[in-house]
């Protein structure tokens, strides 16, 4: 009788994990114009754009190759041409030490000179924000590393200014047991932290994979996107001592990663829409696994924010996307593990 009870039980907490991430939804993939693919930057995990849409920065880190040593394998920042008549520039060729760089935020301050924040993992379960200036020869420039023990798994940076960030922690764990657990029993473990120029702090606890995250135009509004918990959220935020204050939760039927704003500040969120396939993807050693992708575009705010799907692939042109920067009429995808992002058209 017991074990009658316990194997219902058991199926039905597997139905809800399979409900959950998505593992019901059909896939019928569309694009909203014609993408090429981009060689030369393996994982481009994050991309964002200048302000002015000449170009794009690019984070770099070939993870297939890192599980296949078992090492540490280089990664690299660097810088894609809208134009196409350059190829990729290294821009972090100067950097010492272990870089296996995740997600990356651009400050551009009033005289333009352009600040870069990179999550950065190292050995041991270590990590680090590593902060550099854009020299005069639009290479990068170390100027300082941020570490602390708050740093348990970051996985997404947005500068508020030239000192200042916010960084997310998606687990409340280090790699392993109890992170993967965090995940497959949707525990709210993760937070959000404020780097005020000289510590960090927490300013949002109980996330469920918090993932990308990214700010308004004018700074007063802070987005962030729980991918296990499938929301797209909106914070007021107090300039004055980063404090983050819940404004909005929007549901999403689809699992958000990185955030990136567009000229006119609506919200480009890229997606798992389904998260099993993207877990048995993620932790494929061949690459032969795939998993779908997903883009969408939410304009307006809080209750009034409009999402439209603008992709959906199954896995074949691209998979695994992380993030979508879009300017005027050009976006593009970066996915966490494959050899090239997408550079797409839209109409």
């Amino acid at each position: 009788m017991v074990a009658g009870v316990l194997c219902v039980l058991l199926a039905g907490f597997a139905l809800k994990t399979m409900r959950d991430a998505g593992q019901f939804r059909s896939i019928a993939p569309h694009a909203p114009g014609k993408c090429k693919p981009v060689s030369g930057m393996p994982g481009a995990e994050d991309l964002t754009f200048h302000p002015s849409g000449e170009y794009a920065y690019v984070s770099s880190h070939d993870r297939r190759a890192a599980m296949a040593a078992g090492a540490p394998v280089r990664g690299d920042i660097y810088r894609y041409s809208l134009s196409g008549d350059t190829p990729p520039v290294l821009l972090t060729g100067s950097f010492q030490g272990t870089f296996q760089p995740h997600g990356i935020s651009l400050y551009v301050g009033p005289t333009g000179a352009q600040t870069l924040f990179v999550v950065n993992h190292l050995p041991g379960h270590r990590n680090t924000i590593e902060r550099f200036e854009v020299g005069s020869d639009g290479l990068l420039v170390h100027r300082a590393t941020r570490e602390g023990p708050e740093l348990v798994s970051p996985n997404d940076v947005v500068a508020v200014d030239a000192e200042r960030f916010y960084v997310t922690n998606d687990h409340g764990n280090p790699p392993g047991f109890w992170q993967t657990l965090e995940d497959y029993l949707q525990l709210g473990q993760g937070n959000v932290l404020y780097f005020d120029g000289q510590h960090f702090k927490k300013v949002i606890e109980g996330t469920t994979y918090a993932n990308g995250i990214n700010r308004s135009h004018d700074g007063a509004t802070v987005y962030l996107a729980q991918a296990v918990g499938r929301t797209l959220d909106s914070y007021s935020r107090d300039v004055a001592t980063g404090a983050l204050t819940l404004r909005h939760s929007l549901a999403l039927d689809t699992g958000p990663d990185n955030i990136e704003l567009d000229a006119e500040g609506n919200l480009w969120v890229a997606a798992h829409p389904k998260l099993l396939d993207f877990a048995a993807y993620a932790g494929d050693t061949t690459g032969k696994a795939r998993a779908p992708a997903q883009v969408l575009r939410l304009s307006g705010t809080d209750a009034d924010m409009k999402v439209t799907e603008v992709f959906l692939d199954d896995g074949q042109q691209t998979s695994g996307t992380a993030t979508a920067a879009v300017f005027g009429k050009r976006m593009l995808l970066g996915p966490v593990f494959e050899k090239d992002f997408l550079d797409c058209e839209l109409p």
